[in-house]
């Protein structure tokens, strides 16, 4: 029997506006070799992190590493003696289903890349990597045009990631039977997130450059020469004026001011490009949602915080990596509709950044973009979470985390107008484990938790997870593309009303401003 509103004391009132805090963890935890490396100082962290009342840890599970010997050749051995450490410490688990490559992105530290075994056959038929129109293949993750071709060792790509999900869930049953293993995050794309790989670092491109489009391998071609044809149009190319990835907007003919991607041929391009990445994501949550069928946890997937070129009508960045958002047509909502059907979480990046710290002239709005993928999930109806794209550890970034976590602050009556569902701090390491950086993270937790202590019991904030039921039919076009009609955010307050607060931060907000003045 459950007490009336009056008789909750104050923390039972709180506790809904608790958000976990997950903290990920060191890309290399497991080596290349498949060893858990230097096991006692993993063991102190997490000691650490368990009594700054952290609820638990997200860690990428590899596919290099994992599959590395030859297909079907699953080692979970050293994975199996990650998760009994942090089911030790009764530290929660996101799990990471990794099957891009380690290495080229931002933040990178350490190279995993995908299977050996994977590449050899890339070897004799490159055009299974995304490639460029330059002809550059990106061996980051394999392209979605070889989604459904049976060319490894007799199984298409789905097939290969279906097959290494349900192993995950026959070698992992115990950690899922145990409620440790409590979230399955699928990996759609280059660093895990459903998107081309449009930004590599590893062939040149560097901030703000606009990227490129990543579907001129044989496979995709076809595929748009098919579908072109198909709508009438045997003529149409794929683009052939969009620039280099560190052009500006404006300095090519695909998207500068009424430039080619407002004509027709550009719609229908981009229509095609932004549904193939979609319906690539909607396959393999639907095998992830057959692999753990029944299971006690949440699918996930991560969506990438493309903020540069955000305030310009082209959305330049946005678009090359397969993100159709404009001024007048949602790009994420349908993503957020997708997941919707899988009963799945849409985890977002960039929570930590301000508008006023970004470079002006690449036109950076992570703050409206933020509002706009949020609001995009809670209008669709489903759990969003999120995590901060570049390690901070000063007070101005966890203000903004916390701001966006809960938009319109905490109700002291009961459950927040909006709450994010979770929070993943990017990443364990010596530096955020550093005295004065451990300090304020600690009162940052404390924040994220609505000033209430750490609270093991996940119903008692709304968040009894249930086993997985089997995903819903699936959308038609037409019920997509209702759901590219721009709506307004909704508000958000100014500024958090659970401020890290302290002279530290005091200081580190003002070191932030004079910061972001010199960039």
């Amino acid at each position: 029997m459950q007490a009336s509103p009056a008789a909750l004391t104050y923390d039972e009132k709180m506790l809904p506006n608790y958000v976990p805090i997950y903290v990920m963890l060191p890309l290399g935890v497991i080596t290349n070799d498949n060893v858990l490396e230097d096991k006692d100082k993993l063991e102190s962290q997490l000691k650490e992190l368990k009594a700054a009342g952290v609820d638990g840890i997200m860690v990428d599970v590899w596919w290099g590493i994992i599959e590395s010997k030859g297909p079907r050749q699953y080692d979970w051995s050293a994975y199996r003696s990650l998760f009994e450490l942090i089911q030790q410490y009764e530290l929660k688990l996101q799990a990471i289903m990794s099957f891009h490559q380690c290495g080229g992105n931002v933040g990178d530290v350490v190279t995993i890349p995908i299977p050996k075994w994977v590449l050899e056959i890339g070897e004799t038929n490159p055009d299974i990597f995304y490639t460029n129109r330059s002809g550059n293949r990106n061996k980051e993750y394999l392209t979605i045009g070889v989604d459904h071709k049976p060319l490894f060792d007799g199984r298409t790509a789905i097939e290969i990631y279906s097959d290494y999900m349900k192993s995950f869930r026959k070698n992992m049953f115990d950690f899922l039977e145990a409620g440790v293993i409590i979230d399955i995050e699928v990996g759609l794309g280059p660093a895990g997130e459903l998107r081309y790989p449009s930004y590599p670092e590893s062939q040149g491109w560097v901030f703000p450059g606009i990227g490129e489009f990543q579907c001129y391998d044989k496979y995709l071609k076809a595929e748009f020469k098919e579908a072109a044809t198909a709508s009438g149009h045997p003529e149409w190319e794929l683009p052939d004026n969009a620039g280099t990835y560190n052009d500006k907007p404006e300095s090519t003919e695909f998207f500068k001011t009424n430039g080619t991607y407002l004509s027709e041929q550009g719609n229908f391009f981009l229509t095609w490009y932004s549904n193939k990445l979609m319906f690539h994501g909607d396959e393999i949550l639907d095998e992830a949602n057959k692999a753990f069928l029944g299971c006690k946890v949440k699918l996930a997937a991560k969506v990438s915080g493309i903020h540069w070129w955000y305030l310009a009508d082209n959305h330049a960045a946005e678009i090359t990596a397969g993100y159709y958002n404009l001024n007048d047509r949602d790009g994420y909502r349908p993503i957020a509709r997708i997941l919707s059907r899988h009963y799945g979480i849409l985890n977002f990046t960039c929570l930590e950044m301000r508008n006023s710290e970004q470079d002006a002239a690449a036109k950076c709005g992570p703050q409206e973009l933020v509002q706009q993928v949020l609001s995009g999930g809670w209008r669709e109806n489903i759990e969003v979470a999120g995590e901060n794209a570049l390690s901070r550890y000063d007070a101005t970034a966890y203000n903004q985390i916390l701001l966006n976590a809960r938009p319109n602050g905490v109700n002291k009556e009961g459950p927040p107008k909006l709450r994010m569902y979770g929070v993943t701090y990017l990443r364990l390491s010596d530096d955020l484990l550093a005295e004065n950086n451990f300090k304020i993270f600690k009162i940052f937790v404390k924040k994220m938790h609505a000033d209430q202590d750490y609270c093991p019991d996940p119903q008692k904030y709304n968040h009894e997870i249930d086993p997985l039921e089997r995903s819903k039919p699936k959308f038609s076009n037409e019920e997509l593309m209702e759901a590219t009609k721009k709506l307004l955010p909704f508000p958000w307050d100014e500024e958090t009303d659970m401020n890290v607060g302290g002279t530290r931060g005091i200081l580190a907000a003002l070191f932030g401003k004079i910061f972001s003045m010199f960039k």
